[in-house]
Order: structure tokens, then sequence, then C-alpha cells
């Protein structure tokens, strides 16, 4: 056809050749049943599980508490003392952590489970002693008790606890549970709640010895949840902005420090709460009146850990009470391999603050520690969303352990030693 002229291909155009491949297409086909089902996803999980699959970390639990509590209750949980330094400090210690792993070992089972104070435990872990807890959210101690049964550890109920001691015995029946006190030179007092502890069959004693007075707190006395708290407009607006929290809060029972005995005045109750004349010669009046085992939580130096060791104490737990009481205190991992060296084992050793995982435990424990004190990261669980998930947040940590056991080359908790941790 004249000026429709088929333009003739240059000889030094390369073209594909035309084959078959090229113009099949991919044939599609629907998966079977059984193809789906190797693949674990939210529809084949149970629910609860599939409730917390996407949260991996304490992280992640924060985040989830800060969205669904108010502000004054996570700042509580939250804030620590002045600047807070010590506890941010006490973080970025296991951060700087350096692992020096074996290699080639058969870690093809092991055994996370040690002994802390003569009773098995399933992790080298404590659930530490914290108050108001149903503040948090109404199931309280109760909860945190029973997750910790299911996981195999010791919770310690604290002297401001929102759980009496006893109803505690009958609502975690099964778990291996720990008084924390107060001490005070008002012997009357202290074997009063001794008595207590005794009668419910608490296996251990721990005597908190770093408050003199309560330490400087900002968020909490910006937020007016000082001791006793004061309700201000302010934090009646910020609980009123947390409709689910604030409903849970009403229709249940009245916060209450239970643990001190119900119908206690409040105001007299703070006032006498911590005492700034005890002295050690009252830590050895109270290794006279309890016959189970006796932890002294807050040391920070090597000579008091000495002198609660000559005491008669049977653990000492390396504390600056989570960076709450006096700020710039000491670091309790950076401490702790010289508190280890300085007793020579006349008593355990635990390790409470800046713990955020399962390889932060085995971190301190490489570095001399029994058992580490978890008290943040179950709280943060707690305010996220209860018992089941403070259940998952304690997989979470003992999924963690184990992997970090077997990536060392450590086929069992009591084999994790200094050479395999440079702390800096």
């Amino acid at each position: 056809m004249q000026g429709r002229q088929q333009a003739e291909p240059s000889s030094n155009e390369i073209r594909p050749p035309v084959t078959k491949a090229r113009r099949s297409r991919i044939k599609r086909q629907l998966p079977s049943v059984a193809e789906v089902a190797r693949f674990a996803g939210p529809a084949f999980m149970p629910k609860r599980a599939a409730r917390w699959e996407r949260v991996l970390t304490v992280a992640d639990f924060r985040r989830l508490a800060k969205r669904r509590t108010p502000r004054p209750v996570f700042d509580y949980v939250e804030g620590a003392a002045e600047q807070e330094l010590s506890v941010d400090r006490s973080v970025q210690a296991f951060q700087r952590v350096v692992f020096h792993p074996h290699v080639l070992r058969n870690v093809g089972s092991v055994e996370p489970s040690t002994t802390i104070l003569g009773r098995r435990a399933a992790l080298p872990m404590v659930l530490a002693p914290t108050g108001f807890t149903r503040m948090m959210r109404t199931e309280g101690e109760p909860a945190v008790a029973r997750s910790a049964a299911r996981a195999g550890i010791p919770y310690a109920l604290s002297t401001l606890g929102t759980t009496s001691v006893d109803r505690l015995r009958s609502e975690a029946p099964d778990t291996e549970l720990w008084f924390q006190l107060y001490l005070s030179r008002d012997h009357g007092r202290s074997r009063e709640l001794l008595d207590r502890a005794k009668a419910s069959s608490y296996t251990t004693l721990v005597v908190t010895v770093d408050v003199p007075v309560a330490g400087a707190r900002l968020r909490d006395s910006y937020n007016g949840l000082t001791l006793p708290p004061t309700l201000t407009l302010r934090t009646l607006v910020a609980m009123a902005a947390k409709p689910r929290w604030l409903f849970d809060a009403l229709t249940t029972e009245p916060l209450a420090f239970e643990a001190l005995g119900a119908g206690k005045d409040l105001v007299s109750l703070f006032k006498n709460a911590f005492d700034p004349g005890v002295t050690f010669a009252d830590l050895e009046w109270l290794r006279a009146q309890w016959r189970g085992s006796l932890v002294v939580k807050g040391i920070q130096r090597l000579d008091d850990a000495k002198a609660a060791t000559a005491a008669g104490v049977d653990a000492i737990a390396v504390s600056n009470h989570g960076g709450r009481q006096l700020d710039r205190a000491a670091t309790p991992l950076m401490l702790l391999p010289e508190v280890v060296d300085a007793i020579g084992g006349k008593a355990e050793v635990f390790l409470d603050g800046g713990i955020r995982s399962g390889a932060d435990v085995a971190a301190a424990v490489a570095l001399g520690a029994r058992a580490a004190f978890i008290g943040r990261p179950y709280l943060y669980a707690l305010m996220a969303g209860g018992e089941s998930a403070v259940d998952h947040l304690l997989k979470l940590f003992a999924d963690d352990y184990v992997r970090t056991l077997k990536l060392l080359g450590v086929s069992r908790t009591a084999d994790l030693s200094s050479d395999l941790v440079t702390a800096t």
C-alpha cells in the first residue's frame, strides 16, 4: 500500500528469539488445607496467645501500657528520683554488655532452672515487690502471683501491697511467696507483719534497707501521687481520659494498702512507713525473729554487703531501688562482681535494676548473680493487659533466656560464667 511502507528492521537490531517459554503464563491454583496449615498464624492460634503475638519485647508492653493507662499511673511506674539518671544508667549498663560465646558446643538440650535460697526455680528470676499494684490494674498482685507460679518463679509481696498477705496466699496457692518489709524500730509492728507472713507460709522475707525517707519522685509530685496520694484536678482529668481504666477502678474494690492491714489511716500509715533511725542492730533483731530465708535489698557498698552478711542474712540484693531513691546511685550491674567477690559465697547475691530481657538475666547470672529481680517489666505487662499479658511477658523472658544460653554455647544455668561476659 502506497505511503504506508513497512519499516525494514535494521541489520544491527537484535531481537529476542520468540520461544514457547516466553509466551507461557504462570499457572495458578488454590493451596490445599494441609499446605496452609503448615504456616502458624493467628487463625490457628488460641485466642489468648493470638492477642499478644505481635508483642515481642518489654518496650512493646511499655507502649501498650502508656496507651491504656492514665498518665499519673504510668508515670508512677516509669518514673524515678530527681533527674532519673540512675534508672537510665541501670538499663544502659546492660546495653553495653558484650558476650563472648563458645561455638561447637552441644546445646540441643538446655536446662534453664536453678536453685534460689535452696528451692528450685524454673528460671533465675524473682518478681520484685512493688507498691500500689492494684492501681495499675485491679487484678493486681494475685494476677502477677499466679503468673509467677505458672512460670515456676517466686513472687514478692510489698509492704505497700494492695492485697493482704493471707488473701494473696488463698488466691495464689501454688506460688512461692516472699514478703517484703520496710524495717522499723517499732519491733511490735514488724513482728505483727512477720507473724502474718509465717501463718500464710511465705518462705522468704525481703527487708528493704535503702528507704530512710522516700526519694524525690518529681513525676509523682506533679501528678499528685504523693505519700499519701492527693487527687488533683490534673490527676482526675488524666484518669477520665482513660474511661476503661476508670470504669474498672470505680466498679471494683477500693484501693487499700491491705498488706499493712485493712482500715489503716493513710496519713498515719505513711508517716510511719519509713524509719530513718534503723541500724544493723535492727537487722540482727530481725534475723533472730525470722526463721525462713532472709534477703536484704538495697545494698550499694562493699562494706555494707559484708556487714549484712555478718548479721546473718541468706542473700543480698544489689539494688538502687530502681533509681527511685537516691539519684546517681551506683549502677547495680557494675557493682555486682565486686559484691560477689567481697562476700565470698557466704550469701547468695541477687541483681535488681535494669533487667529488660532474658539476655539481661543471663548477663547478670554470668557475672555472679544467683537470680535477677524483675519489676517494671511485669508492671508494664499488667497495665497493658492483665494476667494473660504477664504470662506472655514471662514466656518472652524464658524463651529469650534459653535462646541466649544456646547462643553462648551453654547448656545449663550453672555453667554461665564471667568469661562469657564483659560489662563496661
